[in-house]
């Protein structure tokens, strides 16, 4: 039977933040080298590891994120392997090297707490929801990971004059950098997302990537403040 279950065993430790599988995330953890992540995502870990769910400096930050609720990250600490999943989803490691990456929330599975990361509002899209939608945006150097609905597609806008749309309830990430716009389809209502009536897409243009899952079924998507 152990033979039979080896091919599922972790492969040794090659760099902080490794995917095993598709549907799950392994984190060398270090002293001094702490972690946040999604609340109810640690699936397993080996060693000696701390979890602090709602941390002040997340409190600090969720203000403008949630409302009334407590924000769903944990700071996690000590030494070991740490594992981390989300209900079966794709999970994608992304290494910054000094890049900033704009992330829907709902998608921000874990980060190395040494990023600089806060909410911002999506430009150009206030007229479209309300008071606008926001995002966090996570710059500097470390590890992420995403997760997505299946596999995901990273479309570079940059490779064309033509811009790039994309429903709202499909998008995981894209560059800050990137010009973001909304456009409103009354026609498009059955054949874009899952809801009838008027519907919106968000374009973007110019240097940069947007990351994009094959599902449109996530309830909790890009928070409208109104």
């Amino acid at each position: 039977m152990n033979q039979q279950l080896a091919g599922f065993a972790p492969a040794p430790v090659a760099t902080r933040m490794e995917n095993h599988g598709h549907h799950m995330v392994k984190v060398a953890m270090q002293t001094g080298n702490d972690l946040y992540a999604r609340v109810g995502s640690m699936v397993a870990y080996e060693g000696f590891v701390q979890y602090e769910p709602n941390p002040p400096a997340v409190r600090q930050v969720a203000r403008e994120w949630m409302t009334g609720e407590g924000a769903p990250l944990m700071k996690c600490s000590g030494d070991g392997l740490l594992y981390l999943a989300d209900y079966g989803a794709d999970v994608v490691v992304i290494n910054l090297a000094g890049d900033s990456l704009s992330v829907n929330g709902t998608n921000l599975l874990a980060f190395d707490a040494s990023l600089q990361w806060g909410v911002e509002r999506v430009k150009g899209m206030a007229k479209f929801a309300g008071q606008g939608l926001w995002n966090i945006k996570i710059s500097g150097q470390g590890w992420v990971a995403l997760t997505s609905r299946g596999t995901p597609i990273v479309v570079d806008c940059g490779r064309g004059e033509d811009e790039t749309y994309v429903d709202p309830d499909a998008l995981i990430a894209w560059s800050p950098n990137l010009k973001v716009k909304g456009k409103r389809s009354f026609k498009a209502g059955s054949l874009i997302g899952r809801g009838s009536g008027e519907a919106y897409q968000m374009g973007f243009s110019g240097e940069g990537i947007v990351v994009v899952q094959p599902s449109e079924d996530s309830t909790d998507r890009l928070r409208a403040r109104g």
